[in-house]
């Protein structure tokens, strides 16, 4: 048994929200909240640290009941219920999709072809501890003695995007350790990494499910012969370890049976920051403040489980992002958190996001004839303001977007802090509102107002309350990926230019380049034609 293939086109509730579209989408936001006192209240939902107001959406009660009709219609509640017990929802993989479990408590039972995998995920995170802890106490020495002081994880994709992004985003919980990441295999970025750093006090993480990445692996190789210039093969195991599901090629590379952190087929890259992929972000936080990151993702789980949609953020906000997508014609979403610390976190939705719900093809296999997927980007404000805000005031595309702040800073600077979310609120407003009502001198001048934006207000950024953010946003991806009827769990759309390189690149080292296209082959011909 899977989630069933339900064409969301075909419901019920798909013809009354296009019906209640006609009647809604000339309605001025500004205009629904004249007309609703209680709207900001009626159309927010309190949870833990998180207040998360949706009233600027162009939605109303009717909205909310033909989402919730057309929940139910689609099966949701039990498309929920299988994505967290362990059925294989990946059906084009064959393979669960538990990203979950590795939130679990010690004492849940989930069961994978009839095996309790939580004992497993514990004796990893165990393994995860006692390693950090001998890293950071200095216990854990390198070749010449030294304790490690600088740490190198060398993956690409979610083995990099999902840890890194973490480190930086609480990098104001930091250990003594300095971290780094290497994903692009442009040998410029490798290089500048390994001039920072010293071969006598640094590890190396590589990263990779199959331990055939090839871009993982060319850096992990070049790594390697820089650190053998310097010390003996029999030192490798105490400056290389490896998390993946491949032990005998990581054994193969040099590192230790004891230094392998498993990595399981039902853990999708982009969403294995949880699993022994923060591995880096334990060593860069150390392991209780791992452990928080973790509770608070498992809280948002607990959430978003048990919850009816109208107080359930994750299904919510799904629910607005399908309405503009597929009515709207909105096709772009911006996430603009109101802190620098996470500057990244909109290049990590980008991969989680879109790397799921980029499909074509709904779960009976069929090509679909709707809007799938939606094109996530943005910026921190107030940087983003002064770069791109003029478009999304006064341009012809309307952007929805999601603003995230934070109610106290970390340093606890007031004015600034005040300064910055002055701009935070001011900007919701003045996307709602515009210059409603107002006489303005010339065009140049008018806003219309009028633009959707979700506030995700968050009591501090915390590596609780960082975990619930980040699952807040995966549970609104499997959201998407029920209501568009698609599999959220497969990437094959990242295979083919995968093959194609592997191809070019063997007619490069041949310099035969005759089956290619004309384009193709003049530009590789212009690649070896210049110095």
């Amino acid at each position: 048994m899977s989630i069933k293939s339900i064409n969301p086109t075909n419901t019920n509730a798909w013809s009354d929200l296009k019906s209640h579209y006609q009647k809604i989408k000339d309605i001025h936001l500004y205009d629904m909240f004249k007309s609703d006192k209680s709207r900001a209240s009626s159309f927010s939902i309190n949870w833990n640290d998180f207040y998360v107001d949706f009233s600027k959406n162009k939605i109303n009660k009717k909205t909310i009941n033909l989402f919730s009709n057309l929940l139910e219609e689609i099966n949701f509640k039990e498309s929920i219920d299988q994505y967290f017990s362990g059925v294989k929802i990946n059906t084009t993989e064959s393979r669960a999709v538990l990203h979950t479990a590795l939130r679990a408590q010690m004492s849940d039972e989930i069961f994978i072809d009839g095996e309790n995998i939580v004992p497993t995920i514990f004796d990893t995170l165990e393994k995860i501890k006692l390693f950090s802890q001998k890293v950071i106490s200095g216990s854990h020495k390198g070749f010449s003695g030294n304790k490690i002081t600088d740490v190198v994880n060398i993956g690409i994709g979610g083995s990099d995007l999902g840890p890194s992004m973490v480190i930086e985003s609480l990098s104001d919980y930091k250990t003594d350790l300095k971290i780094h990441f290497v994903s692009n295999v442009d040998g410029d970025h490798l290089n500048k990494i390994l001039n920072k750093v010293k071969p006598e006090s640094t590890l190396f993480i590589i990263v990779s499910k199959t331990f055939k990445t090839i871009e993982t692996l060319t850096n992990a190789d070049t790594a390697r012969s820089w650190f053998l210039n310097y010390s003996d093969e029999d030192q490798l195991s105490k400056h290389f370890i490896a998390v993946t599901g491949n032990k005998n090629l990581a054994i193969d590379f040099g590192v230790d049976y004891q230094n392998i952190f498993p990595l399981c087929d039902w853990v999708g890259g982009r969403f294995s920051l949880w699993s022994s992929v923060g591995v880096s972000i334990s060593l860069a936080i150390g392991y209780e403040k791992f452990s928080e990151l973790l509770e608070g993702a498992r809280e948002m789980d607990i959430h978003f489980k048990n919850n009816d949609f109208a107080v359930n953020i994750p299904a919510m906000l799904a629910c607005i992002t399908f309405w503009y997508n597929n009515f709207f014609n909105y096709n772009t979403h911006a996430i603009i958190p109101y802190s620098e610390n996470l500057k990244s976190f909109t290049k990590y939705l980008q991969q989680a996001s879109m790397e799921s719900n980029g499909k074509q093809t709904d779960r009976s296999g069929k090509l679909v004839n709707y809007q799938t997927g939606e094109v996530l980007w943005g910026q921190t404000g107030t940087n983003a303001q002064h770069s791109f805000f003029q478009l999304l005031h006064q341009g012809t595309k309307i952007v929805p977007l999601d603003f995230i702040g934070f109610s106290n800073s970390f340093c606890g600077n007031q004015q600034h802090h005040n300064i910055l979310m002055a701009n935070f609120f001011a900007q919701t407003k003045a996307l709602m509102m515009g210059t409603y009502g107002a006489k303005t001198e010339t065009n140049h001048k008018l806003f219309k107002g009028n633009r959707p934006t979700n506030t995700i207000l968050i009591n501090k950024l915390t590596p609780k309350n960082l975990g619930s953010l980040i699952c807040l946003y995966e549970h609104k991806i499997f959201s998407l990926g029920i209501l568009w009827n698609i599999n959220s769990y497969d990437q094959f759309g990242v295979e083919l230019g995968k093959k194609l390189s592997k191809k070019i690149l063997e007619d490069m080292k041949n310099q035969n380049f005759d089956n290619h296209d004309s384009s193709t082959r003049n530009l590789l011909n212009r690649y070896f034609s210049t110095d």
